[in-house]
């Protein structure tokens, strides 16, 4: 076992790189792939959430890692590396921003360790982690605005002082008509939609409590108009 080590050994890709920093590299790209992958998990809070793509992180850490050791102190092998993975094609549509900005970061990971940049690595994922914790916690850049779309079938007319006019207003900063169908040969049930700026998204609940109440409508849906983004 020992002569099998020392012919690996002799095989390193350059003489600055030796079997000890490769397995260093790989094993310190692999823990802060994984801690990069938990903060993604941790922090996550869309719909589209998928495990492979967690996995996925921690892979293309170890890879970007062992593919800048391949590539340490030999040009020639770079340029072949580059030719090689522009034979890939990735056709995976990646919808939210914020995943882009995972990828990087676990694509810079690697570089750092498998440049045998250690403290740099170790460090940069520190800070990277952190900042990105603090926008999950502080909510940064949420603009408080809460538009949602309100649909219900109501069987009669509809004044404008009526009880839903009035709930609307108590829980809304701005309410539109957007349609208003009838869905009855004699006019009797109409289809009403509208476009609302909630003050507050707590309060959906009892929002849609007070509109099933009031005598007459039924079929009452409420969409916040963020999900249908995230859809």
């Amino acid at each position: 076992m020992e002569k099998m080590w020392q012919i690996l050994d002799g095989y390193a890709i350059s003489p600055e790189v030796d079997m000890w920093s490769i397995l260093l590299s790989l094993l310190l790209s692999f823990v802060l792939g994984q801690v990069l992958a938990w903060v993604y998990y941790f922090t996550h809070s869309n719909l589209s959430y998928s495990k492979s793509f967690v996995q996925s992180l921690i892979v293309i850490t170890i890879v970007i890692s062992l593919v800048m050791t391949t590539i340490s102190g030999s040009f020639v092998i770079a340029v072949g590396l580059m030719g090689a993975l522009s034979l890939i094609r990735f056709r995976n549509i990646i919808k939210d921003t914020r995943d882009i900005t995972f990828l990087f970061c676990a694509v810079v990971i690697g570089m750092a360790c498998g440049s045998q940049r250690y403290a740099l690595a170790v460090v940069g994922t520190a800070g990277l982690c952190l900042v990105l914790l603090y926008l999950h916690f502080a909510d940064f850049g949420m603009h408080n605005s809460y538009n949602a779309f309100l649909r219900f079938t109501f069987d009669g007319a509809m004044a404008p002082d009526h009880p839903i006019i009035k709930t609307l207003k108590r829980f809304t900063r701005t309410m539109t008509l957007i349609s208003s169908n009838s869905c009855s040969p004699d006019d009797s049930s109409v289809d009403f939609s509208y476009q609302l700026s909630l003050k507050t998204a707590a309060n959906n609940e009892q929002l849609l409590s007070e509109i099933r109440r009031i005598e007459g409508v039924h079929n009452v849906s409420l969409t916040m108009q963020e999900q249908l983004l995230e859809m």
